[in-house]
């Protein structure tokens, strides 16, 4: 069976997914067998240019050895306990990440949408135990455009009609305002809110870039409110954007900060919460959990992520080289290109609709040799690995420009 699965064309494993897994993404007609670095290949053996990084989950590229060799070690050692137990990786994981983003407490998860869920949840409780909002009565305000995951709580504060129709009904406590509008955050903010959830940069929605001052005058507002400025860095943080967080480039510290993704390196899925003790301090014993948030593993990996980014090269690389990816950009407007928003490693790319829709430009740019993903209409998503070389880099733009001239 093993043999016979190995042998199967990329066709052929396309159209065995079809009749035993269920829909949830439209991927791309590439199927994957081996990765390295920025490249990775199909069963074929027809290589590829990883401009997509799993929307950030691979900011250290594909089995990046220092983070492979901390997997392996982990491994031959212990795997899991559960919270029943302690580990002895955990607290070293918690120490460290906590030092990198500036925070007093980690509350460990798995995925991004367990990451925001969980923040959901000690956002109401320190509501009812500090603030002393009154029971059940707890407003949480989101901003149009967002994504935060597609548990039913979440798709229950998204605009995004696709993943919201027929999976009502969805939960109260959520006041949507405009992205980037002061005046309308100001006016949904009451004695009743908890905390304002904002990503820093909307990823989903095409790399959305917030004006300048905008997050300072968040986090002002919520200051001056008594709630919570809770920053959703699950695509942006890690690097991504030339700082270890996005919310560095306006100096700005939330009350609460949610991380996946890059986290847990691509390799195991590790997210956290992070906050100040005050807040993260309001849960108790049985009132939240995970069986696998914290495991030994995931921390092992994630301690391996937390000590690259400290050396601070990947912040560096992602700076230096989002110039470059910037200039690239900047020399397609008007020639296919309609608008682009980038911050590090990190664009948004709008295609003139006449060319095609992004994803026909995506699988264009697959028979190029490069991946990228579409987004909303004619709009194409660049973040490669923070490994990326400039030639690397560059040789994508290349690949991007012929498809945009053809």
């Amino acid at each position: 069976m093993t043999a016979a699965m190995t042998t199967r064309s990329s066709a052929d494993l396309i159209r065995a997914e079809e009749p035993v897994l269920a829909h949830n993404y439209h991927p791309l007609p590439v199927v994957v067998a081996r990765a390295e670095g920025t490249w990775v290949e199909d069963v074929e053996g027809r290589r590829y240019l990883d401009m997509l990084a799993g929307y950030s989950a691979l900011n250290f590229g594909h089995r990046h050895p220092a983070l492979i060799e901390a997997a392996h070690r982990q491994l031959d050692r212990l795997t899991l306990t559960s919270r029943a137990f302690h580990n002895d990786k955990l607290a070293g994981f918690a120490e460290r990440l906590a030092a990198l983003t500036g925070m007093d407490m980690v509350l460990p998860m798995n995925t991004g949408a367990e990451a925001v869920e969980s923040g959901i949840k000690v956002a109401r409780k320190w509501a009812y135990d500090v603030k002393g909002v009154p029971a059940d009565r707890a407003t949480i305000v989101v901003a149009a455009d967002n994504f935060h995951g597609r548990t039913t709580t979440i798709v229950s504060f998204s605009t995004d009609e696709t993943a919201r129709a027929g999976f009502g009904p969805f939960t109260p406590g959520f006041r949507i305002v405009p992205y980037n509008d002061l005046a309308a955050l100001e006016a949904a903010v009451d004695e009743t809110t908890a905390a304002v959830l904002l990503e820093p940069i909307q990823g989903e929605a095409g790399v959305v870039i917030p004006d300048e001052g905008y997050l300072t005058g968040v986090r002002e507002l919520t200051r001056r409110n008594g709630c919570l400025f809770i920053a959703d860095e699950i695509q942006s943080g890690l690097g991504r954007t030339g700082r270890t967080l996005a919310v560095e480039h306006e100096g700005v510290v939330p009350d609460v900060l949610l991380l996946g993704k890059a986290l847990g390196g691509g390799i195991v899925p590790v997210s956290a919460v992070l906050a100040r003790r005050d807040v993260l301090g309001v849960l108790r014993p049985g009132e939240h959990g995970s069986t696998f948030g914290g495991n030994p593993l995931a921390a092992a990996v994630g301690t391996a992520v937390v000590e690259l980014l400290q050396t601070g090269e990947f912040q560096r690389r992602a700076a230096e080289l989002g110039m470059v990816l910037r200039g690239g950009l900047a020399a397609l407007a008007g020639k296919g290109v309609t608008g682009f928003r980038a911050r590090g490693l990190w664009a948004g790319v709008d295609i003139d609709p006449a060319i095609g829709t992004g994803r026909e430009i995506s699988e264009r740019l697959m028979r190029e040799g490069v991946l990228v993903k579409d987004t909303h209409g004619s709009t194409i998503r660049l973040a490669p690995p923070l490994t990326i070389t400039t030639q690397e880099l560059q040789s994508a733009l290349g690949a991007l420009e012929r498809v945009l001239a053809s």
